[in-house]
């Protein structure tokens, strides 16, 4: 989808700028020929994920919590893309005080700097763990909201604050609820965990809780597309969407995947029995509202683990990516290439 007759010369603020998302988002503004303001306070994100586009961006270093206001950073911002964020339940079980300063704080900032601005749309960030353990196999926007951890907890309440504000004060709001995404610069959750413990022992992968945790898994450029849909879509305003992948897989399926993809002898594989507290078991989401607008997935998962595992073996230099570089003759493909 070519969104440049939309963006390009449009002033475009993003939170959590150097977050995995928030970064991805950017470079793909700076492509469309967007002049990006990227706020991010570095608490979780990396200045080195905005390499890419440093030298075309506006970067500034502060918390979307910032008890002085944020008016100088959102006045004259034709879209708010706000993902700043604590993004960990792991995080919110042991700080649930952070979590409530970063995401219902913050986003209380940034509602104000909106209202006095008149800066908008924006487009809120939630989360699918808003929905709880699930009532159906795939959970649709009308799913009963049951979070089941603080984190959950704090992007639902971040929604009612913005729906609030928006029937109080008639701002441009535009909600999406993201399901697992994956890619290059995510250094930690399953698909990251699984490459980096196959770096350590390729013959043995230890794999939390059973393996049969269900998901739906979307690439992030197909995210950053949904995004950019929501933003401008004329049916997206004052709407709530699901952003996710199709394809509903488990994690021992993942793992599986992940192994061939490799082209490693399969490893010894242990499961915990047990994950950590807060994890759902099941996150599969219906997203047949965001393909209702046009949404269509570009990438998909087959394609973006063979991109997350390039990325990772440049990064990481695994094993086996050495052992192919050292052996392969001129115009050969690395591990993982398409």
């Amino acid at each position: 989808m070519n969104f440049t007759a939309e963006y390009a010369d449009k002033t475009v603020l993003v939170t959590g700028a150097a977050g995995f998302v928030g970064s991805h988002l950017v470079d793909r503004l700076v492509e469309l020929g967007t002049r990006v303001r990227a706020l991010d306070d570095l608490s979780d994100g990396d200045l080195d994920n905005l390499r890419l586009s440093e030298n075309r961006i506006d970067f500034i270093h502060r918390s979307v919590a910032d008890p002085g206001g944020l008016d100088d950073v959102v006045g004259g911002c034709d879209f708010v893309f706000h993902l700043g964020a604590n993004a960990s339940v792991p995080r919110s079980v042991e700080r649930p005080d952070v979590d409530f300063e970063s995401n219902v704080v913050g986003t209380h900032r940034i509602l104000e700097s909106i209202r006095r601005t008149g800066a908008g749309p924006l487009i809120f960030t939630s989360s699918a763990a808003v929905y709880g353990e699930p009532r159906t196999p795939a959970m649709d926007e009308d799913h009963p909201r049951t979070p089941i951890s603080p984190y959950a907890g704090t992007k639902l309440a971040g929604e009612h604050l913005v729906a609030s504000y928006c029937r109080c004060f008639g701002l441009d709001r535009r909600t999406v609820r993201i399901f697992n995404t994956f890619g290059p610069r995510q250094r930690k959750y399953v698909m990251f965990d699984l490459l980096e413990k196959l770096r350590k022992n390729s013959s043995r992968l230890e794999i939390l809780g059973s393996g049969d945790q269900v998901r739906t898994y979307n690439y992030v450029a197909d995210t950053v597309t949904a995004f950019l849909l929501v933003g401008v879509h004329p049916d997206a305003r004052d709407n709530v969407y699901n952003i996710g992948g199709t394809r509903t897989i488990s994690i021992r399926e993942v793992a599986a995947l992940i192994i061939e993809l490799l082209g490693i002898d399969p490893p010894e594989i242990i499961y915990t029995g047990e994950s950590w507290k807060g994890d759902i078991q099941r996150l599969c989401g219906d997203i047949g509202r965001l393909q209702g607008i046009g949404y269509e997935i570009e990438v998909g998962l087959e394609k973006g683990l063979r991109r997350l595992i390039d990325w990772h073996a440049e990064e990481y230099s695994p094993p086996w990516a050495r052992a192919r570089s050292s052996t392969r003759s001129g115009g050969g493909s690395t591990c993982g290439s398409p």
